[in-house]
């Protein structure tokens, strides 16, 4: 069978699947404006140092079970770059991207193991992940001494703490004519911004950047061929429409 007949026969079924497939979930735990992000996943140097941060600090806890090691070989690195610089839990290329962290010691330090993050990207959306993991702060009341603006009181601390620094939030009365506004609910409507307490090892935009990277990488995790998948449906659509 040719390309031209394979791609005509699949036209139907994916045409079909677009319309019952379920949209990504775009909710959030808080009620919080998410900021949008730019997703390339064309961009191959934006999707290898995605790839680079989720192997050094995801995969510590967060396994990629549906993703296997050689996929990363579509991110334009040779076999040996894999090998080498980010395959940490096995020698074997053709393995699922697993964490080394027991389930066991999982639920003993943490509650509850960390979930799988293949399709975090589909479930949660892009933006949500990117408002996420650069919206955390101090808070000593919690277990692990973070929060975050997203999550309130999630249970996962901000390892990228290293590279964004440390921020507090502060909450000041919102005043009108030098009264303050009340909420509608009995309480004081509160002003929130951050405060840097100890910055990090890289910039603001710099930290940006690596968070949206690594974004990018999840995103393109979810569905490492869904590049491939568009422009085969733009082929359908062309040639529906002649």
């Amino acid at each position: 069978m040719t390309i031209e007949k394979i791609t005509r026969a699949l036209c139907v079924p994916l045409a079909l699947a677009a319309l019952v497939l379920p949209a990504p979930a775009r909710g959030a735990e808080a009620d919080v404006k998410l900021e949008r992000v730019e997703i390339d996943l064309a961009d191959l140097p934006s999707l290898q140092s995605g790839a680079r941060t989720y192997v050094n600090l995801c995969l510590g806890c967060h396994a990629a079970g549906l993703v296997r090691y050689n996929t990363l070989l579509q991110l334009g690195l040779t076999e040996q770059q894999v090998k080498d610089n980010l395959m940490f839990t096995t020698d074997k290329i053709g393995d699922y991207m697993r964490t080394a962290m027991q389930p066991a010691d999982a639920r003993e330090w943490f509650g509850v193991a960390p979930p799988d993050l293949s399709v975090a990207a589909r479930s949660r959306g892009a933006d949500w992940l990117y408002t996420y993991l650069r919206g955390f702060y101090r808070d000593p009341a919690t277990l692990t001494g973070w929060n975050n603006t997203v999550f309130p009181n999630v249970g996962m601390p901000n390892v990228m703490w290293h590279l964004q620094g440390e921020r507090i939030r502060k909450e000041e009365p919102v005043m009108r004519d030098g009264k303050e506004v009340g909420d509608g609910h009995g309480g004081v409507l509160k002003k929130v911004s951050f405060e840097t307490v100890r910055p990090g090892t890289q910039t603001q935009d710099e930290f940006e950047r690596t968070v949206r990277d690594l974004v990018n990488f999840m995103v393109w995790m979810g569905e490492p061929v869904q590049l491939k998948r568009k422009q085969l449906g733009l082929s359908c659509s062309s040639r529906s429409a002649s």
